[in-house]
């Protein structure tokens, strides 16, 4: 008579009825987002990674943060300011002795003859005479605008130069304090004073390229007046124009750099060894060698 302990069916149906049904957890535990680790503070060691091994000190002299740029400091906004403000300054100076001296009789400043003299204009318009035409209610909304958004523009950019845009550096002041001192006469006057008149052969030869220009493209006479005079301007226009030309320079020789220089590599470089066939093809004696040694000893 068998044991009915001994019955493996009867044990497993036992074990079955005995055991716990499993619980399954809930869906949102599982799918809950697991909370972040609390990082330690800047400088601590970080108890996650290998709580007991000892953690090795900072060098001393060593920064615990990384410099903002391994290639020196970046220009500063006081530089911007500075350059900016000397700018604007020579601007108003000299407008206010323009005004002043150049008034009155006779009106004008022989400088270099047949070349250079200071007179005074008010030009209400743009550069060589833009929106000379247009109404007060539209030019001057739109001058200011204009200045505006360019100013802001300059300052943007200055913020993200690089330490080696030395160009840049100096031209976009200059061409901020150019700007503010146009807008400051804008604001004051209406119009841009301009004392500087400048006449040479060379801008009679400019002035022909561009009315034959003009023919060609309209076919027909042009209305283009040909002259030696350039427009009437004054120091915040230099400025202007000095900045734009540096702006320039940059634009050119910025993604142009020196060929990079071969350096010796830091791992030796093993010698190649040739093989023995081609060392006993290159040298005789080597190949009567490698006979002998086949050959073995003789006997007498």
């Amino acid at each position: 008579m068998t044991d009915p302990t001994s019955d493996p069916t009867s044990s497993g149906h036992e074990r079955q009825e005995t055991q716990e049904p499993a619980v399954l957890p809930e869906p949102s535990a599982i799918f809950a987002p697991a909370a972040p680790p609390e990082l330690p503070p800047l400088g601590a060691p970080d108890p996650r990674i290998a709580p007991d091994v000892p953690r090795i000190e900072r060098p001393m002299g060593t920064a615990l943060t990384i410099p903002e740029t391994i290639l020196g400091p970046r220009p500063s906004p006081s530089f911007l300011a500075v350059v900016a403000l000397v700018s604007l300054a020579s601007d108003i100076v000299t407008k206010l002795w323009a005004e002043k001296k150049l008034e009155g009789y006779p009106g004008y400043i022989n400088v270099m003859d047949g070349h250079l003299m200071f007179v005074l204009a008010k030009n209400k318009g743009g550069a060589w005479g833009l929106l000379q035409g247009q109404s007060e209610n539209v030019r001057r909304p739109f001058f200011l605008l204009v200045s505006v958004a360019a100013i802001a523009f300059i300052v943007t950019l200055y913020a993200r130069l690089q330490p080696k845009q030395h160009a840049l550096k100096w031209g976009l002041p200059l061409v901020l304090g150019g700007a503010l001192g146009n807008v400051f006469d804008r604001i004051r006057y209406g119009f841009v004073i301009d004392f500087i008149d400048y006449r040479s052969d060379w801008i009679k030869k400019l002035n022909e390229g561009v009315q034959k220009i003009d023919e060609l493209i309209q076919k027909k006479p042009s209305t283009h007046i040909v002259t030696d005079h350039w427009p009437t301007f004054n120091i915040a226009d230099v400025a202007i124009c000095v900045g734009v030309g540096l702006m320039a320079v940059d634009m050119l020789t910025a993604r142009r750099g020196k060929a990079p220089v071969a350096t010796t590599p830091d791992v030796p470089v093993e010698p190649e060894v040739l093989p023995a066939v081609t060392l006993e093809k290159i040298d005789p004696e080597a190949r009567n060698a490698r006979a002998a040694a086949d050959s073995g000893p003789t006997s007498v």
